[in-house]
């Protein structure tokens, strides 16, 4: 064999050569990460001469494997260069196999006897080699191109129903975007999709602290004979709403990002299973005070969810989206807390909710009073802050005439007006574009 062929080809034979590529791989040897090729075995292991041989073939110089069984190991340790397999005829159905391992042609034996009919089957094994490269980089190509298009897609049409816009004015926010962060539309847009998406997720994990809330505010109404039929249907409602945020929270989990606050999320759901049988019984004290045990226990778990949500989305514009939702759940537990020391007559109800409604009351204050200075803001939702000052004012009243009838019902009355602004609100964060881009 001449120097000039020792020098262009990487030869396999199944005199133990493959042992010592593969140790040589695993103890990190240079020699198999560039160009530089290195001869193998022994000449004298080779089954014909190869006196003669072309001085140079073209790079990436192929490799050549001598049995079949050696291919996919050949393949995966010479990556990125052909494969030659120069060997006895065998089953043809295996071709297909080979194929798939990385083999670009297959040439009998006799072939090793004739330097110039050598030198053209591994010339024609590295054509196809490369031009299977070609093809598979230009169906990559347009992969990405197809993928590119469909989150640019996905995410006008987000931008569009969020904010009411046409696909023209869309696109156009799209590519401010990508020209303003010297990025690609389609991470753009992927990246808009995704803020979309943790945006629902945390306004979704929100809610389930709110309806933990409601659940039992609606079930002490009920025993407190407040509207009792539109309660029940309530309350069945509110029980559905948490069946299905779970279920769209639990779909997210299929990211491996997300896996973080999977724990959260099944704590979540472990304190919804022990709570919702308690909510189908017939309401009395006995139950009220199990049921708001479990449902602390459920607001809790929600709370973790959401915080953990919030900090994996990783964007600070979401940090609104908490505060308003987070509005929700207080305004309902307000209601219950007050309804609750009415029903129950238990000294321990009563000095809790003593504790419990001052904090509220100072905590939904302070909140409010940061939604209206935030900056993160629309007409929309400047005329639903002023909606919501205006009926925290009803609530405060129906609180300090807790002990009538009609205290009582305009407590309750004015806990779902502000639970329904407060729900239109969050959602109007979540759409709002500063989230949506930011």
């Amino acid at each position: 064999m001449t120097d000039a062929l020792r020098d262009a080809l990487y030869v396999w034979t199944p005199d133990g050569a493959a042992k010592a590529l593969w140790q040589g791989r695993a103890a990190g040897a240079s020699r198999f990460a560039d160009d530089a090729v290195t001869l193998i075995s022994d000449l004298a292991a080779l089954p014909m001469h190869l006196a003669g041989a072309p001085a140079v073939l073209e790079a990436p110089r192929p490799l050549i494997v001598l049995q079949p069984e050696w291919c996919a190991l050949a393949a995966e340790i010479g990556a990125h260069r052909p494969v030659s397999l120069i060997c006895a005829p065998f089953d043809v159905a295996l071709m297909t196999e080979l194929l798939a391992q990385g083999v670009s042609g297959w040439w009998p034996l006799a072939v090793l006897a004739d330097p110039t009919a050598l030198h053209a089957a591994l010339a024609l094994d590295a054509a196809r080699w490369r031009c299977q490269r070609a093809q598979h980089a230009e169906l990559g190509r347009v992969r990405e191109q197809l993928d590119e298009r469909k989150w640019v897609d996905r995410a006008k049409g987000l931008l569009m129903q969020a904010r009411g816009i046409h696909e023209d004015e869309a696109f156009r926010l799209l590519r401010g975007a990508a020209m303003h962060t010297h990025a690609r539309m389609g991470e753009v847009s992927r990246s808009v999709v995704e803020a979309a998406r943790w945006a629902e997720a945390i306004n979704r994990a929100g809610q389930l602290r709110m309806l933990s809330q409601r659940l039992i505010k609606l079930a002490a109404q009920r025993l407190a004979g407040i509207e009792v039929t539109a309660a029940r249907q309530a309350q069945e409602q509110a029980a559905q709403r948490v069946q299905e945020n779970l279920a769209l929270l639990g779909a997210l989990d299929a990211n491996p990002q997300e896996a973080a606050w999977t724990p959260a999320w099944q704590q979540t759901l472990a304190a919804w299973a022990a709570l919702q049988p308690l909510l189908a019984q017939r309401p009395s004290p006995t139950m009220l005070r199990r049921a708001d045990a479990h449902a602390e226990t459920l607001l809790h778990a929600a709370e973790t969810l959401t915080s953990a949500l919030e900090d994996g989305g990783a964007r600070r514009a979401l940090h609104i989206i908490n505060v308003c939702g987070r509005q929700r759940m207080r305004v309902q537990r307000l209601a219950k807390e007050a309804l609750l020391a009415g029903l129950l007559d238990d000294p321990a109800t009563d000095r809790a909710t003593t504790d419990s409604v001052p904090a509220l009351l100072n905590d939904f204050e302070a909140a409010l009073l940061e939604l209206e200075r935030a900056p993160l803001s629309t007409a929309e939702i400047r005329a639903a802050l002023s909606d919501v000052r205006e009926v925290w004012l009803h609530l405060l009243r129906g609180l300090r005439s807790l002990d009538t009838p009609d205290g009582r019902t305009a407590l309750s009355h004015a806990a779902d007006t502000l639970l329904d602004l407060l729900d239109r609100m969050t959602a109007s964060y979540e759409h709002s574009l500063q989230v949506i881009m930011a």
